[in-house]
């Protein structure tokens, strides 16, 4: 068994170790293999271990991978995302997790009208205000989403957050805690619909993000190692 699929099989074991101690379905649980800077053949070990959902931050270099793997795998785009490159992450992506504007989302809506496509998107939330970090403030959520709803070819699933870098994983906890609750609010007061999918966890405190709710956790290091250029 190759590295990779050894950390595949640990990271699942941990995945729903997590969500059971959290009274949830293993099932309900996504894992995102994060794919940024990783090679073409080490993201096909990944394939060959069953994993099917792959995440990546750079619309170039994930062309790239798509079209040399084909069909059968599920494509989440989780970088920032320009406007102006709304027609290309529509064509490639199957789910887009950091919508944070409306002038985004307009880009998107025109993109997929032209693809005759419906776009599945999350929005990305900056729980902490971070001014180096993307994402909607708190207060704007709920009008963002009452746009995007008059939007046809968009359809939101849920939030996404990235949340402050912490070394403990329990001090990350409250902005997991606090996400969930913000899509619950938004739930009961009628602004969406269920909003099923919370995209928050990466490789250091992903059984934290589990155990508060989480639907996709993105994960690259764990599974791949270091990227390159990190210590």
């Amino acid at each position: 068994m190759s590295l990779i699929a050894r950390n595949l099989e640990d990271i699942r074991r941990r995945l729903a170790a997590a969500a059971e101690r959290a009274g949830r379905d293993p099932q309900e649980v996504r894992l995102v293999a994060v794919t940024k800077t990783v090679d073409l053949g080490r993201l096909k070990e990944a394939v060959a271990y069953g994993q099917t959902h792959f995440g990546e931050n750079y619309l170039q270099e994930a062309k790239a991978k798509i079209t040399a793997l084909g069909e059968g795998l599920t494509w989440h785009f989780i970088g920032h995302l320009q406007s102006n490159k709304a027609k290309a992450a529509v064509e490639f992506f199957h789910l887009i997790h950091s919508v944070d504007r409306l002038k985004l989302a307009q880009a998107l809506e025109e993109a997929a009208a032209r693809r005759g496509k419906v776009q599945d998107i999350l929005l990305q939330v900056n729980l902490a205000g971070e001014k180096t970090k993307s994402g909607a403030a708190v207060g704007d959520v709920p009008d963002l989403l009452k746009e995007i709803r008059k939007m046809p070819h968009l359809r939101v699933l849920g939030l996404m957050i990235l949340p402050p870098w912490l070394p403990d994983p329990e001090k990350v906890r409250p902005y997991f805690r606090a996400l969930r609750e913000l899509r619950d609010k938004l739930r009961e007061d009628g602004v969406a619909g269920e909003l099923p999918e919370l995209s928050m966890g990466m490789s250091g405190d992903f059984e934290v993000a589990v155990e508060e709710g989480a639907t996709l956790v993105r994960i690259g290091t764990a599974i791949f190692g270091e990227r390159p250029g990190k210590a």
